[in-house]
């Protein structure tokens, strides 16, 4: 029956409401589950039938007959038989190729850094009452920068709590601290369902007894609660729509047929929430009634799905090598250009033909950019290539002018090779040229950013108000030279495509930041560079751009940040190399869910100033690059430019919803 498992088969009918590069990325996933009873249970079956690859699971427990009301793994077959082991096979039953870990001892402190690691995102599956477990395991991920989703079954309905890194913790939410369990029972019961929707329906309040650890539960509100998980899972681990994060949460009640979005500023220290625990301590005490009864506003939200085309061929069954290529199409280039040709020698042989712009845009007269390009493309073909089991081997060949640098790529079989993580994430990845959000970069985050870089280069994190600010000023006067300059005007008039939320060759002007009205003006002054000249002479037209453009996403950022050499560059496998390393950085942060965009043109720029090489017709430009210059110098330290090979900025943000695509691999071969 193994045998005839296909993974693609056995998940295709999820593809529609996710992407096939999106299934590929779940497949490539590993979620946490401690508690494998009435939640943790359902969790893990719904989550392996959503196609995630790899678990971590918990539990000490074995079933008993009071389980069969609402465990999905409870039967007369499994009774005395460890949770952890049956839902594990249960999960193995519907993808064999399950990576899958047992904890048998569940989770405690001696185990909770294995339990841990290498995890993308933790659900809750913990009884009700393991108040010490779920404390420190949600203490375990604020610490380690993994989101965290706990939804609780109440009633016939189910809340739920998203934690996400760098946002309000479970701690500071619920404020357990050292309380007595009694308390912590009200403050988890209150914190997580404010609204109070089961309260009305329930028939026999004795059924609840905090200080026995016993209450009632149905199988549906295990079952939405796993639904609703999976639902969340799912939009943290593709940065898909919109995720309500604590001290929003969500409260859906199918008895009630309601649907609340709740909001406690301050979690459990906030007035009415302080007001319902002292009316729920009092009808603790007395025994009239349940201690979930509540009163409280709510604040509605809503959540938009959002999901990037990507562009297909319908063509015969390519073959290896075009699969890798039809990939590495992906990598980024500035402008959109893609500086490259393919050239397929044998099945085990490619030719790459690069090219660089130098002849015809101001950004490229040295031809370095395009040899960064270039990098990120060979990184790309390495990183696709170990999908087949295949090592890249590449060499430049020397005898090529360095305008038509041009590399050999032999693919040897390497049985050692696993796909490397990062292939889902080649056609994902994308620039966000517009806000982000400003919560700073994780220490977990910032260190998987660095080890992907390597360790030829460091990263210079420009971080904090101050510093973003200091960016952000770069950035707009920067801008005021691009916006000036009679060659940068012919670029930017050849590689803007008008009216377009995707394009293949270009840049959509949908993906450029601006409002529609300063898009339907710019369209119209980049007619001629006369109405250009004009507008910026006596219209200040470079002032509405620059700000949406630059001045604003340069402040809302978690961060910019530099990439530098230890070694300055000097030739162009020194500008490859450099490349190479930018393209893993770039893919990494996509897979920790974060978004970036290129700020190059001031190293650019400053690079030309120091090389001494005129690149402007324009009066008083050459003066003016000077000064970006000594102000680069002034934010990343005095001699650093010269080994400065990238710059961006960075930050968690919503997808962009126009975006560059790329040639048809069919355009790109000689």
């Amino acid at each position: 029956m193994t045998e005839a498992f296909s993974y693609h088969q056995a998940f295709s009918r999820n593809v529609g409401w996710v992407t096939p590069q999106e299934q590929e990325i779940l497949r490539n996933k590993r979620v946490a589950i401690a508690g494998m009873g009435g939640v943790g249970g359902v969790h893990l079956l719904t989550l392996a039938r959503l196609g995630i690859g790899a678990f971590h699971i918990a539990d000490f427990d074995v079933f008993d007959i009071v389980n069969f009301n609402r465990q999905i793994g409870a039967t007369v077959s499994t009774l005395g038989q460890p949770k952890a082991d049956v839902l594990a096979s249960m999960a193995k039953d519907i993808n064999p190729e399950l990576d899958i870990r047992i904890f048998p001892d569940g989770v405690n402190q001696n185990n909770l850094s294995d339990f841990f690691t290498n995890i993308d995102l933790y659900v809750d599956g913990l009884d009700f009452f393991a108040f010490s477990a779920r404390q420190a395991t949600f203490a375990a991920c604020a610490r380690l920068g993994i989101p965290a989703i706990t939804a609780a079954p109440l009633g016939m309905g189910t809340a739920l709590l998203n934690f996400l890194p760098g946002g309000m913790t479970f701690e500071q939410y619920f404020q357990w601290g050292d309380l007595p369990e009694e308390e912590k029972a009200l403050r988890f019961l209150l914190g997580l369902a404010p609204a109070g929707l089961h309260a009305s329906y329930l028939v026999d309040p004795s059924a609840i007894n905090l200080k026995e650890r016993r209450g009632p539960s149905t199988i549906m509100g295990c079952q939405l609660c796993a639904g609703a998980a999976a639902t969340e899972a799912l939009k943290i681990l593709l940065s898909r729509g919109r995720v309500l994060a604590a001290p929003h949460g969500i409260h859906f009640d199918a008895y009630r047929n309601k649907l609340v979005h709740t909001w406690r500023p301050g979690g459990n220290g906030n007035p009415i929430q302080r007001l319902g625990l002292s009316i729920a301590r009092k009808r603790l005490n007395s025994g009239t009634g349940s201690a979930a009864a509540q009163i409280a506003p709510t604040v509605s939200r809503d959540t938009t799905p959002h999901s990037t085309p990507i562009a297909a061929e319908k063509a015969h069954p390519p073959s290896t090598i075009e699969q890798i290529l039809d990939l590495a199409r992906w990598a980024p280039s500035g402008d959109n250009t893609q500086p490259w040709r393919f050239e397929i020698i044998d099945d085990h042989h490619v030719v790459v033909h690069g090219f660089d712009t130098r002849d015809h845009c101001v950004y490229d007269l040295d031809g370095h950019p395009s040899q960064i390009a270039l990098g990120t493309l060979l990184e790309t073909i390495s990183i696709a290539a170990t999908a087949h089991g295949l090592l890249a081997r590449i060499s430049r060949r020397m005898e090529m002018p360095e305008t038509e640098p041009t590399f050999d790529v032999h693919f040897v079989p390497d049985k050692s090779l696993k796909p490397d993580l990062l292939i889902p994430y080649i056609p994902s990845r994308s620039v966000q040229r517009r806000a982000m959000r400003t919560r700073p970069l994780s220490r977990a985050e910032k260190s998987a950013l660095e080890a992907a870089a390597g360790e030829r280069y460091t990263i210079l994190w420009l971080e904090g108000a101050a510093k973003r600010a200091a960016a952000a000023r770069l950035m707009f006067n920067n801008s005021k030279l691009r916006l000036t300059m009679p060659e940068a005007y012919q670029v930017h008039r050849d590689i803007i495509q008008w009216n377009a939320r995707y394009s293949a060759d270009k840049v959509p002007d949908q993906a450029l930041g601006l409002d529609s009205l300063t898009l339907k003006i710019m369209r119209w002054v980049m007619g001629s560079w006369g109405r250009v000249d004009f507008f910026n002479t006596f219209l200040g037209g470079t002032l509405a751009p620059r700000i949406q453009m630059d001045l604003v996403p340069g402040l809302a950022c978690a961060a910019h940040f530099v990439i530098q050499a230890n070694e300055t560059p000097r030739t162009i496998d020194d500008y490859v190399n450099a490349g190479r390393a930018v393209q893993r950085f770039w893919l990494t942060l996509t897979q920790l869910g974060l978004f970036m965009q290129p700020e190059m043109t001031p190293l650019i720029f400053s690079r030309y100033v120091e090389n001494g090489i005129q690149f402007s017709r324009g009066r008083g430009m050459q003066e003016r690059a000077h000064q970006l210059s000594r102000q680069l110098s002034q934010l990343i330290g005095e001699g650093t430019t010269s080994r400065s090979v990238f710059m961006g900025r960075i930050g968690a943000a919503p997808p962009p919803s126009a975006r560059s695509l790329r040639k048809p691999l069919s355009t790109l071969k000689l």
